[in-house]
């Protein structure tokens, strides 16, 4: 309706808009004399001869004054604070020139303060139908309607950073802020940005009162106990959360609102990282060339983001996968650029750990003081159904590379390993646990070899956000409006964020005197199911169950895969020694020498060669104690081969009945 009215009016000609807007001005004239007089009278005023004439005054010296000072040259809609400035010099001229003319003629029953009262009546009159001539025929209406049309958020934490989000958001086309949050009693009830703070205790009557549907978290600096405190009164409250970047990152900037990002699952293992030991974290790479291997992957690409930090002379990216090895070459290489050293030689090359050729000639060339070995199929179920491929990897590819790095002089190896290849149920972590006693047996072998590598492992959990990772997977099925498939309703993991792995794993490389086995310490496990449901709710959703049939989002048991345990462990053995840094435990695990394992390893290639499963399987349980596999054979080219051979076997006997 509105509109209707305001398209004809900006069609017509300029001529008929300059008219318009003067008999709006000589309207307003007449209304501010009468009111001025009102207010002088103190009563309402019926207008006499003399009344009118002072009126008529007004109109013969104020709107030659308003078209000579140019107020009719400006374009309403886009009129501004020079044009406001225009007006008020207007004023000020005609308003000393109707003063001085009602004191000369003296006007009979005209009060000569009229003069006083009436220009400043006048220009509160005239800026507010510039204002809203320009609120009006500019759409400023349209954007209040949307922006009021727009989601209501909490931001919690009224600090610099909360301070600056809701500046940001004054002008974001996606959200509203309407409110703080902050744990500071002495902050509740004040304004900020003309924003109210409210006591975090009021959050649930709050989502209902404001109709809040998102609380951004702006609180960088806060200890992630406490921030997971805060995620479960929001989970209570039934709205979604996100969150601003750690300290570290707001620090080279101001915030942006587009620096909101999904909550990262990582705030809700309730501990924090405990900062690097700079002694530890720069003993094998500071002035060193340093090579890893499966380098474009979640661990080893992030591994070569932590090393960077460490300022190595060479960093040699080994991978497999072309784009793998182009993505994070240039992750990296923008990565120098924004922390300013150049000084790092980066280095993609192409290669498989388990081409000796290739490997040993990246080694003779540049001579690498430190090794990580990241290479690795590690998805279970995957590799289950590949078993051959999932042990000439993670086995021959280790056997390979270490026997390389150890002839060529490499000072340290460090096996990137897992929590699977404790008490095995699948091929994946018992090849990971073979491809540890294989470093064990070199270690051990290293005096009679004359081998000065110091061979070391490092076991971890599972690492948020890496590839195979539930977090990405339920993340994605909450957006598509679910279900989340969950394999078992009991099963629980071991989580740690990857930054604070690699950085583990560095530190433990630095500590191994040879053939150690460092366990990583990864706090209390996690039911994934629990998990699931934080995530829902977090995400200002709720999860459909017997209890709410109504929800939003329903958890689908699948049951579990080929291979999937229930619950992981980090230890085989008991009394993990502890070490200099408070997260890292050693293990003492049984392996067998290496002059025995290379010749069972010749039978285990031999087997390989001939995708010999059933033949593989057993091989390996006789080499890794605790191996039990929970199932058949389910190599997808071991059962086609049954499937076909029993195919064959049936045509036979129908051609021999026949």
């Amino acid at each position: 309706m509105i509109n209707q009215i305001a398209d004809p009016l900006l069609t017509l000609p300029r001529p008929a808009k300059r008219l318009l807007a003067l008999g709006v001005d000589a309207f307003l004239c007449v209304l501010t004399v009468w009111l001025a007089l009102c207010l002088r009278l103190d009563g309402w005023v019926v207008l006499t001869r003399n009344e009118w004439l002072a009126m008529g005054l007004s109109l013969v010296l104020a709107l030659p004054v308003f078209v000579v000072s140019g107020l009719y040259r400006a374009i309403f809609r886009y009129a501004g604070m020079a044009a406001l400035m225009a007006v008020t010099k207007a004023i000020i001229i005609y308003g000393l020139l109707y003063a001085t003319s009602l004191a000369v003629l003296a006007l009979p029953g005209v009060p000569r303060t009229l003069g006083l009262l009436q220009p400043p009546l006048l220009l509160l009159a005239v800026g507010a139908s510039r204002a809203l001539a320009r609120y009006w025929l500019s759409g400023g209406y349209l954007s209040q309607i949307k922006r009021n049309a727009l989601p209501k958020v909490l931001i919690y934490g009224a600090g610099s950073a909360g301070n600056q989000l809701a500046a940001a958001m004054a002008n974001s086309n996606e959200m509203r802020a309407v409110g703080f949050l902050d744990d500071d009693a002495r902050l509740h009830g004040h304004v900020l940005n003309g924003l109210y703070i409210y006591n975090p205790a009021q959050l649930h009557d709050l989502v209902q009162k404001l109709e809040v549907s998102d609380v951004l978290l702006a609180i960088p600096s806060t200890s992630r106990v406490r921030r997971n405190e805060i995620l479960e009164l929001t989970r209570q409250a039934h709205v979604a959360v996100r969150t601003l970047p750690g300290l570290m990152d707001l620090a080279q900037g101001h915030v942006q609102a587009s620096d909101l990002r999904e909550l990262d699952i990582e705030d809700l293992l309730g501990r924090d990282a405990v900062p690097p030991d700079a002694a530890l974290f720069g003993k094998n790479i500071h002035g060193k060339v340093v090579l890893v291997t499966g380098a474009g992957g979640s661990i080893g690409s992030e591994l070569c983001r932590q090393i960077i930090k460490a300022a190595p002379t060479k960093l040699l990216l080994v991978e497999l996968s072309e784009f793998a090895l182009y993505a994070v070459h240039q992750d990296l290489m923008k990565l120098l650029s924004d922390e300013d050293t150049p000084d790092v030689q980066l280095l993609p090359l192409l290669a498989s750990v388990r081409d000796e050729d290739r490997m040993r000639e990246i080694m003779l060339t540049w001579q690498p003081h430190t090794v990580y070995h990241a290479a690795a199929y590690k998805h279970v179920p995957m590799v289950e159904h590949n078993p051959t491929e999932g042990v000439k990897n993670n086995v021959l590819g280790t056997w390979t590379t270490a026997k390389v790095a150890a002839e060529h002089g490499v000072s340290d190896f460090v096996l990137i390993s897992t929590d699977k290849a404790v008490r095995p149920t699948n091929i994946m972590g018992t090849s990971k646990r073979l491809a540890e006693m294989v470093l064990q047996a070199l270690a051990a072998a290293s005096i009679e070899q004359g081998w000065s590598t110091r061979f070391g492992m490092v076991r971890f959990g599972n690492v948020l956000g890496s590839s195979g990772s539930v977090v990405p997977l339920f993340r994605k099925q909450i957006k598509d409006n679910g279900p989340i498939t969950l394999t078992h309703a009991d099963i629980t993991r071991y989580f740690m964020t990857i930054p604070e792995a690699a950085q583990l794993v560095i530190q433990a490389g630095a500590m191994t005197s040879g053939g150690d086995v460092f366990v990583l310490d990864m706090g209390e496990p996690v039911r994934i199911i629990d998990l699931a449901r934080r995530m829902v709710e977090l995400s200002g959703l709720t999860v459909r169950d017997e209890a709410k049939p109504d929800g939003d989002i329903a958890i689908q048991i699948t049951g579990l895969r080929p291979g999937e345990k229930l619950y992981e462990e980090l230890l085989i053995g008991d009394n993990p020694l502890p070490t200099q840094h408070p997260r890292i435990m050693k293990a003492h695990e049984d392996f067998v020498p290496w002059a025995e394992l290379t010749v069972r390893l010749q039978v285990l290639v031999a087997a390989l060669n001939a995708n010999d499963v059933p033949a593989i399987r057993t091989l390996l349980k006789e080499l890794v104690p605790g191996y039990q596999p929970d199932g058949e054979v389910v190599d997808w080219v071991h059962l086609a081969q049954r499937s076909q051979a029993r195919g064959g076997l049936l045509a036979n006997e129908l051609e021999f009945l026949s």
